[in-house]
């Protein structure tokens, strides 16, 4: 893992806590849907990204030796998430805008994985 100061670091850092900020969106947008059950693993989802981005970034920040660990699952996640997302994403646009930010945060977890 690059150190806490790299340039690539707070790539990742800005990718996880904006994606971080798209998930907790998406959530509670979704929650506000029609029919809020066919929403139910998106907001899941969202939820989990969230906290796992934001944890990521946290990591990153300190230069944690826990970071890679942390940002292959976080990269996982959001993988997940931008999935789960896209499928909604013809007719929710705050799905859509989550399904980007998601694939965007696990590009660059991956990137900071190959420099490890």
């Amino acid at each position: 893992m690059k150190p806490a100061g790299d340039s690539a670091t707070q790539s990742c850092i800005d990718a996880c806590l904006a994606c971080a900020t798209a998930c907790e969106r998406c959530a509670t947008a979704c929650l506000g849907e029609e029919d809020v059950r066919m929403m139910v693993g998106c907001i899941r989802l969202d939820r989990d990204c969230a906290d796992l981005c934001r944890l990521t970034a946290a990591l990153m920040a300190r230069g944690s030796s826990f970071s890679a660990l942390v940002a292959e699952v976080c990269a996982e996640a959001c993988e997940a998430g931008a999935a789960e997302c896209a499928q909604h994403a013809d007719h929710h646009d705050h799905c859509r805008q989550c399904a980007e930010a998601c694939r965007r945060c696990a590009d660059e977890c991956r990137r900071m994985l190959v420099g490890s």
